[in-house]
């Protein structure tokens, strides 16, 4: 099975750390966000990975060549323009040509989900999308209505009645037909198979998670990385 990684966006939101690097390419941990991303693809027995790239697209070459010094076979879809995440991986189709399944995987997200269930849960749907819940960016206090006294203080915690996208897709390739030639594989093609109920969700619990938006976010990725740096790789 092949997995692709959704990596040609601009990053504007991290500049001017990315003026010069593309977001994949951040260093966290000591590791690049694609270094990461393909350890853990390893880890769960991808050997074949393309990446999907656009901006500063020589950049990746440069760092991840052809996947040998990482255990993996990269190959990589350019985008001679900004496609949107739908382009991107119709631009990459003709790499896939003797595939039945796809992962397809957001080149900014640092995790530990078992991207296996993703692709395993299609059970006839087109296709599968990971969910986590949502992670509050404040502090939550509870109180009793009653008395209006304080009970409990909770910071930041994961609210389990509301779940987002977490950037990990199973297709099979009959995706290919309802992609656009340039558009957004989350706006536009998602929404087009839950209206057609062609897509399954499956939800994770207790899986570390998180989007590299904000430097915030590179500081909250280290601490976990940093965390299994003993045991070589993320191992969720």
């Amino acid at each position: 099975m092949i997995a692709l990684v959704l990596a040609g966006g601009l990053g504007k939101r991290l500049r001017p750390l990315t003026d010069k690097t593309p977001k994949p390419l951040i260093d966290i941990a000591g590791k690049t966000i694609a270094e990461w991303q393909v350890e853990w693809l390893r880890m769960h027995g991808f050997r074949r990975i393309v990446f999907c790239v656009g901006y500063l697209s020589e950049k990746f070459v440069e760092r991840l060549g052809d996947g040998s010094r990482l255990g993996v076979e990269i190959q990589y879809s350019v985008e001679r323009e900004q496609l949107g995440t739908g382009g991107a991986l119709k631009n990459a189709a003709r790499l896939c040509a003797d595939e039945d399944y796809l992962l397809v995987v957001n080149g900014d997200i640092i995790t530990d989900l078992d991207p296996i269930r993703v692709v395993s849960s299609l059970k006839g749907a087109l296709g599968a999308i990971s969910l986590v819940p949502l992670p509050s960016i404040y502090g939550i206090v509870k109180f009793d209505e009653q008395s209006l006294l304080v009970t409990e203080f909770r910071e930041k915690p994961l609210l389990y009645d509301y779940w987002i996208n977490a950037g990990v897709y199973g297709f099979t390739t009959e995706i290919f037909d309802y992609l656009p030639e340039k558009g957004s594989l989350e706006t536009e093609t998602m929404p087009a198979l839950a209206r057609v109920k062609r897509l399954r969700a499956v939800p994770y619990r207790e899986a570390f998670w998180k989007s590299i938006e904000t430097y915030k976010d590179i500081e909250e990725a280290e601490r976990f990385l940093s965390g299994r740096l003993a045991e070589g790789s993320l191992t969720g």
